[in-house]
């Protein structure tokens, strides 16, 4: 992957933890974590998947050689 690419998906899974986030606080504000455990559930099952994601690519764009790097040796 590109330094693009990962940004990109990075930035994307940012939003998806945001939004979840969001969505988990009106659910419990509401006492629906309570009423739909289930549904509750995989909200946090989303959220840990997303942050784990996200750490995954991150780690691995670090890991990526820099092309600028390699160039500015030559």
């Amino acid at each position: 992957m590109t330094p693009e690419e990962y940004d990109r998906v990075i930035a994307e899974l940012e939003r998806l933890i945001a939004d979840t986030r969001a969505t988990l606080a009106r659910f419990e504000e509401t006492g629906m974590d309570e009423r739909m455990p289930e549904d509750h559930q995989a909200l946090l099952e989303i959220y840990d998947k997303a942050v784990k994601d996200q750490r995954a690519y991150t780690l691995a764009m670090l890991d990526t050689p820099d092309p600028s790097a390699a160039e500015e040796r030559e």
